[in-house]
């Protein structure tokens, strides 16, 4: 899962980043308004963590542009403003979650998977394709009940086709989805980690389209 936080205060940044990476979330982090909406019109995000006190762009401001462009990508709104008119502002600009500083992490971490899923319309908490279940709260894997151990990237690719079932995802998309910008990528990185899925799960929960990319069969 790939976000984009906009918070300007360098310490709670970098923190955020840290946490959120532990969580299972791919970060990109932009300080102010203006760069948060390049990154937006260049690149797609699962969900924005936005804070409205930024320095050249607002991000109610923001919002409001993001929303009339048409953009969808979900916003949790994660601010210090806490009275019932700036929660009524930031939701009625677009925003799809209002979180008030100072906040719990794990909170915020259920929040973004809640409007992830929803956006994605995926009601159940739970994935379950065949014999594999993911779990992303837990942050575990089961086949046919008995726990499998992935590695941080496995897990995230696996989630990601599971959340997309029944529609491929290039060798490219996965990689932004599980990549922050500063992360260096092999050009084969994302294909052992497709090998090493396999090896430890069954061969079929992840089918190869060649040429094209990677899908994991919608469940009966």
């Amino acid at each position: 899962m790939r976000l984009l936080l906009v918070e300007d205060d360098i310490l709670l940044g970098r923190g955020l980043v840290a946490g959120l990476s532990q969580g299972g979330f791919a970060t990109d982090w932009v300080q102010d308004g203006e760069d948060a909406e390049v990154a937006l019109e260049t690149a797609d995000y699962d969900a924005v963590v936005l804070d409205l006190g930024l320095p050249r762009l607002d991000g109610l401001s923001l919002l409001r542009r993001r929303r009339t462009a048409r953009d969808r990508t979900p916003v949790l709104v994660l601010t210090a403003r806490d009275t019932i008119a700036d929660r009524i502002s930031g939701l009625d600009a677009g925003g799809d979650d209002y979180l008030i500083k100072p906040f719990d992490l794990a909170e915020l971490q259920a929040r973004l998977r809640a409007l992830i899923r929803r956006s994605k319309g995926v009601a159940a908490p739970v994935l379950v394709s065949g014999r594999v279940t993911l779990d992303p709260a837990g942050r575990n894997v089961t086949l046919d009940g008995l726990p499998v151990s992935l590695s941080n990237r496995e897990f995230a690719i696996l989630h990601d086709l599971m959340q997309s079932s029944g529609r491929v995802l290039t060798r490219q998309q996965l990689e932004e989805r599980v990549y922050g910008w500063s992360e260096e990528i092999e050009s084969n990185t994302i294909e052992v980690h497709i090998h090493n899925l396999r090896r430890k799960l069954f061969p079929e929960v992840i089918r190869t389209l060649r040429g094209v990319g990677y899908m994991v069969p919608s469940s009966p």
